[in-house]
């Protein structure tokens, strides 16, 4: 039987957050999601991971407190979903959801939701996974779809209106991003470094709060791009990436 742990305000600190282990230059942006998730866990956030090293975990809370631009009622939402490389095909995901619907039905909650894809896209979960476990679309951004299993005939969720806009004004390359995933630091970093170096423009706006990421211009999890006011991307750049993005 496998064995999961909840962190906690008292183990979170000797535990590890499954993402970035060992790589010592994501270090800070560790530290920075742990503080983030110990601010969280007085809203509900849970993240519950596989007893072991290697990235295993469902994170997942209520949708009123959720850093989502998503607007509902009594439901949790689900973050991120990963289980990699050789725990892959062995159930885990199974058990991991099955308990995150399970605890969402002992709280009493209407429903669980997360946001998918129609076609697969980096750092989303995979719908044909959400779709067998009797998730339904409930709402769409363009190729963006936010799944919900409801347990009751209550109101789903919804992506908040200016989420749908998926522009903003600024023409220069812009990216919002937050604490949710370790991997976002160092990447900002690197980034800012490289603007600096090119002598370019690149502008980054930090969702830091619940109402920054209620209020935010697209569809967000921990990190979007735009580029001449257009939503572009919601995946996590580097430089070499960034350069490939501007030249595409």
């Amino acid at each position: 039987m496998n064995e999961y742990i909840n962190l906690t305000l008292e183990n979170i600190d000797e535990e590890h957050i499954c993402c970035a282990i060992g790589d010592k230059k994501h270090q800070a942006g560790v530290d920075s999601k742990k503080e983030w998730i110990k601010e969280k866990l007085k809203d509900g956030h849970i993240f519950r991971k596989l007893n072991a090293r290697g990235k295993i975990f469902i994170e997942y809370e209520p949708i009123e407190t959720a850093w989502v631009p998503i607007n509902g009622k009594n439901y949790e939402y689900i973050y991120c979903l990963w289980v990699a490389g050789s725990f892959k095909g062995k159930g885990i995901a199974k058990e991991l959801l099955e308990y995150a619907i399970n605890d969402s039905k002992e709280k009493g909650m209407s429903g669980i939701c997360t946001l998918t894809s129609k076609k697969k896209k980096p750092f989303i979960g995979e719908k044909k996974f959400f779709e067998h476990y009797g998730f339904k679309v409930v709402d769409t951004i363009g190729d963006y779809e936010l799944l919900a299993l409801q347990f009751d005939d209550s109101d789903t969720p919804k992506f908040n209106d200016n989420a749908k806009s998926m522009k903003i004004d600024n023409q220069d390359f812009t990216i919002y991003y937050s604490n949710e995933c370790p991997y976002v630091e160092y990447e900002i970093k690197e980034l800012s470094d490289y603007a600096k170096e090119k002598n370019i423009t690149i502008n980054f706006i930090k969702i830091d709060s619940l109402e920054k990421a209620k209020n935010a211009p697209c569809v967000f999890n921990n990190w979007a791009n735009f580029y001449k006011g257009e939503f572009v991307s919601n995946t996590i750049l580097n430089a070499n990436s960034f350069e490939k993005l501007i030249k595409d």
